[in-house]
């Protein structure tokens, strides 16, 4: 039976939605990652891949024709022009594939975790969003030791994200992720549970 109800997740860059995210799969919940959905409509062969490769040159493919994705990030982080046409390439195929990936999910509710779900048409696919929230020094001391980024890319990436303050307006649930693992593993076993009551009341 398809999920009754999609909790979308989402966060800037370096929030730790994953972590969340992870507690509630292990409880044998679907989760649709919007990251692993954009991988997936640039993989090779892929018209979207194409059109990227002739866009911005071959040098943004790898020798074996997989997409160079921190060559792409560099490019359009350094210019809006650049994002702007990426998104309106990309956007609608992501958009796609996450709906049919919610579609097939087997639980009593799903999960989207996506860093774009309040910018972008993902919002409506949501029956409510939690974000997942850190001050944003932490965000880039957090993405530069995960992704070997320098402080300026981590902040050109967070300048083109949504702020934190829009964010926290449009949430209907905060999880502070600051605090000590063992305080997220009960709080996502509390959210666990008041997904399961929200995904059987949308049932009835």
């Amino acid at each position: 039976m398809p999920a009754s109800l999609v909790v979308g997740v989402t966060g800037g860059i370096g929030s730790g939605k994953s972590a969340l995210t992870e507690r509630l799969a292990a409880h044998g919940i679907a989760v649709v990652d919007a990251d692993l959905a954009s991988r997936v409509i640039v993989e090779p062969g892929r018209p979207a891949l194409v059109a990227i490769a002739e866009h911005f040159g071959a040098d943004i493919l790898n020798s074996d024709g997989a997409l160079d994705r921190a060559a792409l990030r560099a490019q359009v982080f350094a210019d809006p022009e650049q994002r702007r046409w990426l998104e309106a390439l990309t956007h609608p195929l992501i958009g796609e594939e996450i709906r049919a990936q919610l579609a097939a999910a087997e639980s009593p509710y799903a999960v989207l975790v996506s860093p774009l779900l309040l910018e972008s048409a993902q919002r409506q696919l949501a029956d409510l969003v939690v974000v997942v929230d850190v001050p944003e020094e932490v965000q880039v001391q957090r993405t530069m030791a995960r992704d070997a980024n320098d402080e300026a890319q981590v902040r050109r990436i967070m300048a083109a994200q949504m702020t934190r303050a829009q964010r926290l307006e449009q949430a209907d649930i905060v999880v502070d992720n600051t605090r000590p693992l063992a305080e997220l593993d009960s709080l996502a076993e509390e959210l666990h549970r008041e997904f399961l009551a929200r995904a059987e009341a949308a049932r009835s």
